[in-house]
Formats: structure tokens, sequence, C-alpha cells
């Protein structure tokens, strides 16, 4: 039998799903066989302890969902199926069109709906994914700040993860404020180029490498290797490192991360496939004396600075402080490896490669 097109692009597709999709709705699907079997009176399944699930809870909550996703999946046209899988097959890395569909359909799936974006979300990147809450639309999308618009983007790679932050924060990431590495903020406090939001600094353990990038654009790729992009790219810089750990994370930043200037402060989006380590003063308590190193997961986005926040933030009248600069328009951003009490690295100047962001302040 001779396969269409769209239906070999849509088995493409769900080859390509999100692994780990089938477990949660399991689960979904236990808890809800458990209830009827309770309510039946029954519940003595081939597995005990178990109750109600029976050997065909697995394969019934997978058949679910890939006849839900083919229903969607069915519904697009050729180039917009196109589109989809070259976002899910390049990981995000490739500039893709948005897939615009109906804001108003939603999808069934077990006891639960889901408006179409989370759904494909949460096929393709996060099958953990519950709500539209959990996720923030990037600046690159059509949908990105439209609230009641009648087609509503789809494409999973235009959508970032919500980064929770811990409360209270757990002492193996405090970052004791006594070791403020005098930095290139004072760029920022002499006259000249003032169209500038930002400087960013790339550095290798305690050594810069290359110069200073100042950035304009409202959004910045910062990367080693992307199929498709412009920005900031740190494979080009020449490095005289030789040390093999250097070597080692500087092929993991990948995809890297984008940094966006928003309405309500400055985000960074992790696009890589390992975790990245932030450091902000808007992060944190305002009173507290150490700043909080958070981890964010690869896919997830955190509001790394708030101007608001950082202009009622006190410099600090210790005399310590005052013999350096202050950091408080200073992210400082480490790829792959963390520092902080628990780690061998106590400071952010012995992680492998690492980004200072500093910010204009005026």
């Amino acid at each position: 039998m001779f396969r269409t097109k769209r239906s070999v692009l849509v088995r493409r597709l769900w080859r390509s799903r999100a692994p780990g999709g089938e477990e949660e709705e399991e689960e979904e699907a236990a808890a809800a066989a458990e209830a009827r079997a309770h309510a039946c009176g029954e519940g003595r399944g081939c597995c005990p302890g178990k109750a109600g699930r029976g050997c065909g809870a697995s394969a019934g909550a997978e058949s679910e969902l890939k006849a839900l996703t083919h229903t969607v999946l069915k519904r697009l046209k050729e180039r917009q199926l196109e589109g989809l899988l070259h976002a899910v097959e390049s990981r995000g890395g490739a500039r893709t069109p948005c897939l615009q569909l109906p804001a108003k359909a939603d999808s069934r799936l077990g006891q639960h709906s889901y408006p179409l974006p989370v759904l494909l979300c949460k096929v393709f990147r996060w099958p953990d994914l519950r709500h539209c809450s959990e996720v923030k639309r990037l600046c690159c999308c059509e949908s990105y700040g439209k609230a009641h618009a009648e087609l509503v983007c789809c494409n999973p790679y235009h959508l970032s993860r919500l980064c929770e932050l811990e409360s209270p924060p757990p002492p193996y990431s405090r970052y004791p404020m006594d070791f403020l590495k005098p930095t290139d903020s004072q760029v920022l406090q002499e006259p000249g180029d003032r169209s500038h939001w930002c400087v960013v600094a790339y550095w290798e353990e305690k050594t810069r490498v290359g110069r200073l990038y100042s950035v304009q654009e409202p959004s910045l790729d910062i990367f080693y290797d992307l199929p498709q992009g412009n920005g900031f790219c740190l494979g080009q810089l020449n490095s005289d490192n030789k040390s093999q750990l250097v070597q080692k994370v500087r092929s993991k930043i990948g995809y890297g991360i984008q940094l966006t200037k928003e309405v309500d402060g400055v985000w960074v989006y992790n696009r890589s496939s390992y975790p990245i380590f932030i450091k902000s003063a808007t992060l944190d308590n305002p009173d507290s004396r150490t700043l909080l190193v958070h981890k964010v997961f690869p896919g997830f986005s955190i509001k790394a600075f708030d101007y608001e926040k950082a202009y009622t933030l006190q410099r600090p009248n210790d005399h310590e402080f005052t013999q350096q600069p202050w950091t408080g328009f200073t992210v400082q951003i480490s790829f792959v490896k963390g520092w902080g009490q628990c780690y061998t690295r106590q400071f952010i100047s012995s992680c492998p490669c690492w980004l200072e962001v500093i910010f204009n302040n005026r």
C-alpha cells in the first residue's frame, strides 16, 4: 500500500515524541482504573498491590495518546507538518515558523483537557506538563503578547518551561558575597554608546576570552554550535585554554542560551542539553548577605534580572563591599557546572565556561 506524504510525516512525528510520555499517562489510567475497581468491589488483577491496573493499562494509555496525537496532526496541512517536524527533529536549533491553530480547540486526554499548545509540548517536549501556566512563550513567536487571539501558535519550540524558584533555598547553592570579583561593569559608567542594553563577557575559569559583546537587539542567542541563528558564537573565539575540563564543557554548550529583554525584565532561556547555573541579585532576598545560585534545566526559562527590583537594592555599606564594584546590575551564568558550598568550585571563577552579563544602568 502506498503511503501519502502527510501520513509519512505524521508517523515520523510520532516516532520523534519525547520519551516518558507513556508512563505519565499510565499513572492517570491506573488511578482511574483503581477508582473504578473500588467502586465496583473489584481490583484483584494480575499484579498484587496495583488493583485495577491490569496488564492492558499501559497499552491502553499509549494507544489513547497515540490516537489523540494522530487526530490533531492529521488536521494540519503538509507544510505545517513539515515545519513541526523540522522543529522537533532539530530540537529547536533551526528557525521554524509558527504553527497557527484555533485557540479554542482543546483536546481531552484521560481525565484532563489540554489546549493544543500544551498537548503538543506534552507530546514532544515535557510529558509531565499539566497546565499552560507552566510554560512561557518566546519572543520569536507570533503569539507572544497576544492574550485573546483567534489563532494561537502550537509550535512546541516556541515555548519554554517556567523555572520555579526554590523556597527556602537549599544550603548547597548559596554563593558567599564576600567574593565579588572586579568586573568590567565600569564600562557602563563611562561616556559612550548608550544604545546597548547590556554587554556580555565570556570567561574560561579566570580568563576572559574575546572582547565584550555589546547587545542592542532585544534578543540575543549565545551558543557554541547552532544550526541556524545569529548572535554571540563562542565557538569562533580564540581560546588558549588547554584544560580538558574546559574543552569538555565547551563542547556541551551546544545551542547555549537565549537572552531576552522583555517588559518585565530580562529572561534567560536554556536552549542547550545540559543545565545552566545563574546568580543574580534580583533573584534573591534583598536582605540576604548571600546570593542564591539557581539551576536551570534544559528547555526552562527564568527571569534572571528585574530592573525595578535592581533599582531598589541598596548598595552595601560594608567596607569590604565598597572596595569593589557593586554587582546589582550583573548576572553570572555558568554552563554545565555549578558552584557553591557543596561543590569543589566555591566561586564562579573556578567554573570552566561562564558568562558575565552587565546591564546598562542608565
